[in-house]
């Protein structure tokens, strides 16, 4: 009975440092998995400005090589001017990039939301009008959120590019609104793509789960979607999906007011 006795503690404390150890181990797991969460979400971001330097490039080579056979000086100088202009272009774009990459612990502040809604659309790297979507903001430009800016932005990179990407190669509209109500933000996207099958709903959110075929850079990698749950619980709100799988899908996000 004496030993039985002494044990029991020894037992407990086993048990106790492996459950210590195990919480760590599933910590590190998870941060290993927003690590690649985050460079999924920068690979596709990398791609879309790969893609859109083509367009970059193309007045510049086109101007350089007029003005080179026809030895204009005037033609010259608007072939420099371009040029100029296109760089700075490209800069701009590579330093959205550069900006969505920073990996930081989240700085809770109060933000304009629709700053970040515009810095989102603008690292797209690619006018929506382009490819034949309307994009529609509607909600006060003095609305503020409790959230950190940078994070913010890559939910919205995110969901974005998923509905750029559900529209792609037919007309279709994506719109923004939001409503403040009970000192939280509710954010509404939704786009006017084929929607998303009703029994995929549930796994929506699931790392490495995606509904995308093409697992190229602008495919899916199924983790975008999981970042976005990850950094809205984060920031103590909540992210919800909806769809009918036969036309268009929604995203509401609940976040903090900031007022």
């Amino acid at each position: 009975m004496i030993e039985t006795t002494e044990s029991a503690p020894q037992a407990d404390q086993l048990v106790s440092g492996q459950l210590e150890k195990l919480h760590h181990d599933l910590q590190h797991l998870k941060q290993q998995l927003r690590h690649t969460q985050r460079l999924a979400t920068l690979g596709t971001a990398a791609a879309m400005l790969a893609h859109e330097f083509n367009n970059i490039m193309t007045p510049i080579m086109g101007y350089a090589q007029f003005a080179l056979s026809r030895k204009d000086p005037d033609m010259m100088i608007k072939a420099l001017q371009t040029t100029v202009a296109q760089a700075e272009l490209a800069c701009t774009m590579s330093q959205r990039i550069l900006n969505m990459s920073a990996d930081e612990p989240p700085a809770f502040k109060s933000i304009r939301l629709r700053e970040i809604i515009d810095r989102s659309v603008e690292s797209l790297c690619r006018d929506l009008a382009k490819d034949g979507i309307q994009l529609r903001i509607d909600f006060d430009d003095d609305l503020h959120v409790l959230a950190d800016a940078s994070q913010l932005q890559l939910v919205f990179v995110n969901l974005l590019i998923n509905a750029r990407d559900a529209l792609t190669g037919r007309s279709g509209q994506i719109t923004i609104s939001a409503d403040v109500g009970d000192d939280r933000v509710n954010i509404l996207m939704a786009d006017t793509g084929p929607g998303i099958p009703e029994d995929a709903l549930d796994r929506i959110f699931d790392p490495f789960f995606t509904t995308k075929k093409d697992q190229s850079a602008s495919g899916g990698s199924g983790l975008g979607l999981a970042l976005c749950h990850e950094i809205i619980e984060e920031h103590r709100g909540r992210i919800e999906v909806a769809s009918t799988g036969s036309g268009g899908t929604s995203f509401l996000i609940s976040l903090p007011s900031a007022r």
